[in-house]
């Protein structure tokens, strides 16, 4: 009997946009049979050092541990645009994964990749392709969006063959468009097969 196939989707989201992608590509995930979502976040920094953040969320998925990088099959990364970059508590998270670096937990492992922001021009292939960075020098195998989803070809939004994205308005107020939240769900499904033929050799 085949076991589940665990993917981690690891976010970092402040005004909910990316959370929402998260939740969006485990959709898909779980679409595929015996593949299971683990949706986490990582907490704010802040250049104050006294600030800290409570040790459970008031909202949304767990905060991530480094035991989940090495139990997942596969990993969905998510972080908002911050200057055409990551978000500094993503990076600061991933900067902090050295054991798992040195002992080769992620080495042959799929990934993707996917952000929001709020322009057209904000950043979002910068900041997929600057994610995508950490995620190669802990040896996994990137997972982009093909062109066979035909909705790169027809959004007037988000969307990229490095990953899914969103535009959420200057504000934050646009929703997700039909185009975004099919290649967000399609994004979840192919990391989802590819994870289980790596894992089962089929």
């Amino acid at each position: 009997m085949m076991s589940v196939t665990n993917l981690l989707v690891l976010y970092y989201s402040r005004a909910g946009a990316t959370r929402r992608l998260a939740e969006l590509i485990a959709e898909g995930i779980e679409s595929v049979p015996d593949c299971q979502a683990i949706l986490r976040t990582v907490p704010s920094v802040s250049a104050v050092c006294e600030a800290t953040e409570k040790s459970i969320p008031d909202e949304g998925s767990p905060y991530a541990q480094y035991s989940d990088l090495e139990l997942c099959d596969g990993l969905a990364l998510g972080s908002p645009t911050r200057f055409g970059n990551m978000a500094s508590a993503m990076k600061y998270f991933l900067d902090g994964s050295t054991a798992a670096w040195l002992s080769g937990a992620l080495a042959g492992k799929p990934a993707c990749v996917f952000t929001s922001t709020g322009g057209m021009h904000g950043g979002q292939e910068s900041t997929l392709l600057s994610m995508m960075l950490p995620l190669l020098h802990h040896g996994m195998l990137m997972v982009g969006l093909p062109y066979s989803n035909h909705e790169l070809s027809t959004t007037t939004s988000g969307g990229t063959p490095y990953g899914a994205s969103h535009v959420a308005g200057e504000r934050g107020q646009l929703p997700i468009t039909a185009e975004e939240q099919k290649l967000a769900i399609a994004q979840g499904v192919r990391l989802a097969q590819i994870a289980k033929k790596l894992k089962y050799g089929a």
